[in-house]
């Protein structure tokens, strides 16, 4: 089967993936955590094999607080997923980086609160070092062939996920901004966190819609005006995620290694005693740390 890269995203990543493999099949996967958000596409594409999974579900049936992230992440790393891109939208932060450009996110602010943002909860004490959110291996191949895309890709950016589902006030968006902060989304964790518990390779691609409300609008344009030059720039931005995407994906190679540290991240992570540790966790536990 050869190399299996996961891939996260909306409907419009999504369509785009489905043309773009051989062989292309649906497949229903059952996890510990509920069912993932829906069936995962797999098929062929080149020498790799890529599994995708559209975050919201079909319709966009789930919110940012209720997608089940973690039978996401469970369900890709147990058909043998360990290298995952995931793209999502995001409000800029800053004047430099414009709707409808891409960035390689570094570095996230987590404040969401109602999100199951682990998969040790019943297990036992977990504690897996975070200080870099993103793999650096899979964020170096992204980046080797960013230049191939015709719109700009910034190399760096600090996510700050906020809860959802109503955009920030304009007092939040200041606030986020003066903390230096560069993008603000929804939906980016607790991806980051469960993925490095799954020892998976993770990287993230945002997609810059809008300015959020942090910046003075048009007045010459109303809500409906504004709302729809944001879905503008969201399609154009979605184009340019997939034509970045398909570039890595060409690439010769593995885009993962298992002397990467992700690889590795629960060798010291798992603190409570195996032998202590409810069988019936067993096989969740092989999967994740395979």
């Amino acid at each position: 089967m050869g190399q299996i890269v996961g891939i996260i995203g909306g409907s419009g990543i999504g369509d785009e993936i489905e043309n773009m493999l051989k062989s292309a099949k649906k497949v229903k996967v059952e996890t510990p955590f509920g069912p993932p958000s829906g069936e995962i596409l797999m098929g062929c594409f080149g020498s790799k094999t890529i599994a995708f999974i559209n975050r919201h579900g079909t319709g966009h049936k789930f919110s940012p607080s209720t997608v089940p992230y973690a039978a996401n992440i469970y369900a890709l790393k147990k058909i043998g997923v360990t290298t995952v891109i995931s793209s999502c939208a995001c409000g800029s932060l800053q004047e430099e980086i414009r709707p409808k450009e891409l960035i390689v996110v570094d570095q996230i602010i987590d404040k969401t609160v109602k999100r199951q943002n682990t998969f040790f909860d019943e297990v036992g004490a977990a504690h897996c070092e975070l200080a870099q959110p993103y793999c650096g291996r899979l964020r170096k191949a992204i980046l080797d062939v960013a230049d191939k895309v015709q719109m700009k890709v910034h190399h760096a950016g600090t996510y700050v996920c906020m809860e959802g589902p109503a955009f920030s006030t304009r007092a939040e968006s200041l606030m986020h901004k003066s903390w230096g902060a560069d993008l603000i989304g929804m939906t980016a964790m607790p991806e980051a966190k469960l993925a490095r518990e799954a020892q998976m390779c993770f990287a993230l691609v945002a997609m810059a819609s809008d300015y959020d409300c942090w910046r003075d609008v048009q007045k010459s344009k109303d809500k409906h005006q504004l709302l729809a030059e944001i879905i503008g720039n969201l399609n154009a931005a979605t184009t340019n995620a997939i034509s970045l995407i398909k570039t890595v994906l060409e690439t010769d190679g593995l885009l993962c290694s298992d002397d990467c540290q992700c690889r590795k991240s629960l060798d010291l992570a798992l603190w409570t005693k195996l032998e202590i540790i409810d069988p019936k966790f067993n096989e969740m536990l092989d999967i994740l740390r395979k």
